[in-house]
């Protein structure tokens, strides 16, 4: 198991590799000019050498990707004395932060966290803007695939049990057009019909934030209500494959032997489905499940858009907007690390749930 663990790790790290050097390059040979962004067109040639040089646009293209991963990389070496170095230990940038140990006079090893720039609009750090919108939008994408995996399992369950019914129709109708519709639509849909047509019976609003602010502006108060029609459109996708998946599944393993050894031992039909058949079928939905949950952290931007949840969509869009090339780095980088680490997980589990999958 430890091998298994290592390699997918490896697997991993790979990944993440891959895509920092995709998103370095593709983010450095755009003809944007940073400083020019940060000063106005109207700045002297003075002032935006000088942000340049700050920002370290002055060097050649592979001292600024080594000094990327350097940045990126929890443990990385860094000048300690000299302040003009391009890789000088500033505090401000990697506080906090640890020496490890020296290798030179001037050179040590540093334990840090990943550091992911300033933003060019806010001048704020970069991992501190993400930390503040991720928590939105991980609530978003829990409570959206919590009710798309609690109502898809169970409804797929009973489409298999009453294979051929209305029932199993009418659901394999439904989740065909909740896998037919793009997010962005149904997201347009769903706000004007249940925030603006039926919005005096549901009394759900179309702007999705979790906090309401009084008319006065005198308090901000939680207000939950508002997350059901943002999570219900992004549970909608994998609601349905959840849905199709279980069926296919459960009609499969009932099939199977020892179901028919199960029932003929006189075993009652809920235990069957219970102690027997549930396991085997959760084993690609579990997979499927942990899949949609990843894409739903990273492709909630459209929903969050329309729904004008403070999430780290939003936060992307607006650095697409304004050229905030840092911003729209870092987010593509902490979805790539979330997807990389839930996808490890996943195998994970899918290795304790089936031990053949070990051997691959």
């Amino acid at each position: 198991m430890l091998r298994y663990i290592a390699k997918r790790l490896f697997y991993g790290f790979l990944v993440l590799f891959g895509v920092i050097t995709i998103v370095f390059l593709l983010f450095n040979v755009l003809p944007a000019d940073p400083a020019r962004m940060m000063l106005g067109q109207r700045a002297d040639s003075a002032s935006v050498e000088a942000v340049n040089r700050d920002l370290g646009r002055d060097k050649p293209l592979y001292l600024q990707y080594i000094n990327y991963l350097n940045d990126l990389s929890p443990v990385s070496v860094h000048n300690i004395s000299d302040r003009n170095s391009f890789f000088f230990l500033d505090e401000t940038k990697y506080k906090p932060y640890m020496r490890l140990f020296h290798i030179s006079a001037t050179k040590a090893v540093v334990l840090k966290s990943p550091y992911l720039r300033r933003s060019y609009q806010s001048k704020a750090k970069v991992s501190d803007i993400l930390m503040e919108a991720f928590p939105l939008t991980a609530l978003l994408a829990v409570v959206a695939i919590a009710f798309a995996a609690v109502v898809g399992v169970f409804t797929g369950i009973l489409c298999a049990i009453k294979k051929d019914s209305w029932f199993d129709r009418l659901a394999m109708f439904i989740s065909v057009i909740g896998m037919s519709v793009p997010s962005f639509f149904a997201a347009i849909v769903i706000a004007w019909l249940f925030a603006f047509v039926l919005g005096e019976y549901t009394h759900l609003n179309m702007i999705g934030s979790l906090y309401t602010i009084d008319d006065f502006g005198e308090g901000v108060h939680l207000d939950l209500k508002n997350i059901i029609l943002p999570a219900f459109t992004l549970g909608i996708r994998p609601l349905a494959v959840i849905i199709e998946l279980t069926r296919s599944s459960m009609l499969e393993v009932l099939t199977q032997d020892y179901i028919r050894t199960a029932k003929a031992k006189g075993f009652s039909f809920n235990r069957i489905i219970r102690r027997h058949a549930l396991k085997n079928v959760m084993n690609p939905v579990v997979t499927a499940i942990s899949g949609w949950f990843a894409s739903l952290m990273a492709g909630a931007v459209f929903v969050e858009y329309v729904f004008d949840w403070k999430g780290m969509g939003m936060v992307m869009v607006d650095g697409l907007n304004k050229y905030d090339f840092p911003v729209v780095m870092g987010s593509l980088l902490f979805i790539a690390v979330i997807l990389v680490v839930i996808n490890i997980l996943t195998d994970i589990t899918y290795g304790l749930l089936d031990p053949r999958v070990r051997l691959t």
